[in-house]
C-alpha cells in the first residue's frame, strides 16, 4: 500500500482551503499526512485549524530577520525538516524568494484567485469585475520565482453576474477554490499528476489547465 503524500501547508490567513484539505482527508478521499502547516502571522487562523487537527504548526515573525531572504531560508528549512514531499501555498500572502523557492521546482504549488495569467498580486476580484470579464475563477499553479507566474495545472471557472460584488464574487468563488485544491492535491497523491520538468497528468503533458472533472 502506498505511504500517504507528506505535505506542509503554509497560509497567513483564516485558513479556509486548509479546512477544505483536512475535510477532504477525514472524509478518506485524500490520502495526505499533515506534517506541518505554517504561517507569517502568530495570529492566523489556520494554525487554529492546524491546532485542532493535531498537526504541527509553525509561526515565524518576518520582522525577526534582517531581510526577506533569511526569513524566507529559515522557513523552507523548517519546512524540509518536517520530512514535506509537497509545499501547499494556501492562502499566503508573501512574495518568496526566486532562489529559496527553486529548490522546491515541482514540489510546491499555489492557488491563486483568478484565471492566470489574468490577474496575477492582489485585488483580483475587483479588477475583475472592474475589467468587466464574463468570468472569473481560480487557478492552481507550480510555484516559482515569478509572481503567480507558475505553470498552471488547473483551473475552476464560475460566471460573474450583473449584480456581483467583490464580496459576492470572492464568496461563491472559494467554494470552487475548495473543491479544486484538494482535488489537484489528490491528483499528486495519487501519482497522476507529476513533474517531470513539466506538469504531466495521466502520462501526457497538461498543455491547458485540467478541470475539476477531469481531476476526479
Amino acid at each position: 500500500m502506498t505511504p500517504p503524500l507528506r505535505i506542509a501547508v503554509l497560509a497567513s490567513g483564516r485558513g479556509s482551503n486548509l479546512a477544505a484539505l483536512i475535510a477532504a482527508r477525514d472524509a478518506g478521499k485524500l490520502p495526505v499526512e499533515f506534517v506541518l502547516v505554517g504561517s507569517d502571522k502568530a495570529s492566523a487562523g489556520a494554525l487554529r485549524l492546524a491546532e485542532e487537527a493535531g498537526i504541527p504548526t509553525l509561526a515565524l515573525n518576518p520582522k525577526s530577520y534582517p531581510d526577506r531572504t533569511a526569513f524566507d531560508r529559515e522557513l523552507f528549512a523548517r519546512i524540509a525538516a518536517s520530512g514535506a514531499e509537497l509545499l501547499v501555498l494556501a492562502g499566503f500572502m508573501r512574495v518568496i524568494d526566486g532562489a529559496v523557492v527553486a529548490g522546491w521546482e515541482g514540489r510546491a504549488i499555489n492557488i491563486h484567485p483568478s484565471l492566470l495569467p489574468r490577474y496575477p498580486g492582489l485585488h483580483t476580484h475587483r479588477r475583475c469585475l472592474e475589467a468587466g470579464d464574463a468570468e472569473h475563477g481560480a487557478s492552481v499553479h507550480y510555484v516559482t520565482a515569478e509572481l503567480d507566474g507558475g505553470p498552471v495545472v488547473a483551473q475552476a471557472r464560475i460566471p460573474v453576474g450583473a449584480n456581483d460584488t467583490e464580496t459576492s464574487l470572492a464568496e461563491r468563488l472559494l467554494a470552487e477554490e475548495h473543491k479544486l485544491l484538494p482535488a489537484v492535491v489528490g491528483a499528486i497523491a495519487s501519482g497522476r499528476l507529476r513533474w517531470n520538468g513539466e506538469a504531466v497528468f495521466d502520462g501526457r503533458p497538461v498543455t491547458k489547465p485540467l478541470t475539476l472533472a477531469q481531476l476526479l
